[in-house]
């Protein structure tokens, strides 16, 4: 149930019958946002108005919604606001120099020199209750220096619910800035400015704006110019179809599949065909998120359906573009699309982990503790000052090359789709991986001396083991060990597995011996035992394990964000690694990633929606467990049999608690 709260405002001077129509109005557009019951709060006693708040917020089971009652806008607003995504709260803002608020990666922090204005009006998450249950019933007591006269002097040009804004900031609350934009919203405080202020709104064409504002406010450059500037059309279609955004996600889904199986024909009208189903599907892929915000149709399973759906159309289509390529005579192209996995993979950990890391900074700042990168000296710190620059600078050939060599995913389309029509699968591969190793070093470096000046960690605020994807052996053996310094264990893991991997590519670590085959027709697969590459596999496997003796201690250090990514790298490495001792067929190997990939996609994308963990054979196999099975399977010779059963194992657990979300209806 959603409860609503309409603030009295102090010091209007409202005709008192314009006065009440206004709340009439507000009160029809809280209960279209959602609220069951409306509680009036009137008065002119800024104190009296937050205990009465603290004691809804205190009984409130659900979302609360609050709006000061001389609130003229939009009514949509309200809905978008009661409506986040996420189902975190939020507050309804304008941009405008000179604010008390600073936008930091859209959640909003005091600052005196802010560049965001608070319009009055907020939505409280269930979990957020509690703080402003506290934080109200805290500013309703007077300061113990100033007694009485000093709260009602600090409340005298501040309506409560402003005051309540700033009692939960620095309670804590990092609330998302969800701004006015294209439509229109303001305070008013005399006939005049309400007359003004309804003629302002009744110019703008609501749903017009409605439609435009479903497209993301700052994407990619490719997104921008070549998928936004004419998919809202799309958009609307669909609303009048009736489809939903999860429906326009399948539909996505299918024309990626399609473009993969147009690429492993390999010949040029089926590349071409499959680089135009490629386009289509992505601008489909751009219009379930344009859908969901413009009918408000939002779900955690519709969350993580979308994140999910968008790697595995991906990595479907490196493996078609493989195996085209194979099938045209071209080699390397399968040692490619694993690299290009693995990359994307890895990159996508640390750009998870880097996110929650600047919430944290942002939160943490809030209240005045460390966080802030913008603060002080250093390299990281100037390099935040430039970054925050730029960013602000939209459109500029600096912001726009600055989006465009992180090679986000409009990006990396568009050069796949532009490469296989005109050349081949192998090209759009060596391409993806070219650019993609640049955009990681760059990313890399600049977050890594960014997050130094932050001086926060972030991986200990979470179920730390979980997001490691530890297993049994490391959560009861190894961990007990309780060695520090997780972030150097999981460098060296990371690296003994890449070091073993170039060692079998430079001829300097031996293959395996071959013991015998499996003969299909005209299918033949060796099998190989580690034989002479025995030791260098157990060595590395031994450096890879190490990294969960430091399981139980503390991640806080201010790049222990990278250690989920280190992990994925040491342990999609040691895949490879086998795979090339034994000569497991490379789309085994493969097939193993891309499941592994699935399950820690699946993790991080349930870590952003706040859904709990749907896969118990994490807790029992985890990265080491399957480290283990890996070398024991190297080690008897039956290293394909080995991969392809772990892929099965991680494939079907992952689907099992797919189905298990989709049949609880998505919650």
């Amino acid at each position: 149930m959603t409860l609503a709260v309409l603030c009295g405002s102090t010091g209007n001077d409202l005709d008192p019958g314009a006065a009440r129509r206004l709340a009439d109005e507000l009160t029809a557009a809280l209960a279209a946002a959602g609220a069951t019951t409306v509680a009036p709060v009137p008065g002119s006693d800024v104190a009296g108005q937050l205990r009465e708040i603290a004691r809804i917020a205190a009984g409130a089971d659900g979302p609360l919604l609050l709006c000061a009652g001389n609130l003229v806008g939009h009514p949509s607003l309200l809905r978008t606001l009661a409506t986040e995504p996420a189902g975190r709260s939020t507050a309804l803002v304008i941009a405008e120099e000179g604010g008390d608020l600073r936008e930091e990666r859209g959640r909003l922090v005091l600052a005196a020199d802010g560049t965001t204005r608070f319009l009055g009006a907020l939505s409280i998450a269930p979990a957020d209750l509690p703080i402003l249950a506290a934080a109200a019933a805290q500013a309703a007591e007077p300061a113990p220096a100033a007694g009485a006269a000093g709260v009602a002097t600090a409340t005298a040009q501040r309506d409560t619910i402003d005051v309540l804004l700033r009692a939960l900031l620095a309670a804590g609350l990092v609330p998302i800035a969800t701004r006015v934009r294209l439509l229109h919203a303001e305070r008013v405080h005399t006939d005049a400015e309400l007359a003004a202020a309804r003629t302002r709104v009744a110019a703008v064409d609501e749903d017009a704006a409605l439609l435009r504002l479903a497209v993301k406010e700052k994407d990619d450059f490719f997104t921008t110019y070549a998928v936004s500037s004419w998919s809202p059309l799309v958009t609307k279609l669909c609303a009048r179809l009736g489809l939903s955004p999860s429906e326009v996600t399948g539909l996505s889904v299918a024309f990626a599949v399609a473009a993969a199986l147009a690429f492993w024909q390999g010949s040029r009208p089926a590349l071409i065909a499959g680089a135009v189903l490629l386009f289509l599907g992505f601008v489909l892929d751009c219009v379930d998120g344009q859908l969901a915000r413009y009918t408000r149709q939002f779900g955690a399973f519709g969350g993580w359906l979308d994140t999910m759906a968008d790697r595995a159309k991906e990595y479907a289509v490196y493996a078609g573009l493989a195996a085209g390529a194979e099938r045209a005579g071209l080699p390397y192209a399968w040692p490619l699309a694993i690299t290009a996995i693995v990359l994307q993979t890895v990159r996508h950990m640390t750009d998870t982990w880097y996110g929650a890391l600047h919430d944290e900074a942002a939160a943490r700042q809030s209240v005045g503790t460390a966080g802030n990168a913008d603060a002080g000296g250093g390299v990281g710190a100037r390099l935040s000052r430039a970054s925050n620059r730029v960013q602000a600078d939209t459109g500029s050939v600096a912001y726009w090359l600055k989006r465009i060599v992180v090679f986000p995913i409009g990006e990396r389309w568009a050069l796949i789709a532009v490469l296989a029509a005109v050349s081949n699968g192998r090209v759009a591969l060596a391409a993806v991986v070219g650019w993609g190793l640049l955009a990681a070093a760059y990313t890399l470096g600049l977050r890594s001396l960014r997050s130094i000046s932050m001086r926060v960690g972030v991986l200990d605020t979470v179920d730390t083991s979980r997001h490691r994807d530890d297993g049994l052996l490391v959560r009861a053996v190894l961990g007990a060990a309780k060695v520090r310094a997780p972030l150097a264990g999981a460098v060296v893991a990371a690296l003994a597995a890449l070091g073993l991997v170039l060692g079998l590519l430079a001829g300097g670590v031996p293959g395996g011996t071959e013991w015998g085959s499996w003969v299909s027709g005209d299918l033949r697969i060796a099998q190989v035992r580690a034989g002479d590459a025995a030791v260098w596999l157990v060595g590395a496997a031994v450096l890879v394990l190490g990294a969960g003796l430091a399981a139980r201690s503390r991640h806080n250090g201010p790049l222990d964000w990278l250690i989920p990514a280190g992990l994925r790298a040491a342990e999609y490495l040691m895949v490879v690694a086998v795979g090339l001792i034994c000569a497991v067929p490379p789309p085994v190997v493969y097939l193993l990633l891309f499941m592994l990939a699935l399950d820690h996609y699946d993790l991080t994308a349930r870590m952003e929606k706040g859904a709990p963990d749907a896969t118990a054979a994490r807790t029992l196999f985890g990265w080491d467990g399957r480290v283990v099975i890996l070398v024991l399977s190297a080690l008897g010779g039956v290293a394909t049999v080995g991969e392809l059963l772990l892929a099965a194992v991680v494939g079907g657990s992952f689907l099992a608690g797919a189905v298990r979300d989709w049949r609880s209806g998505g919650t």
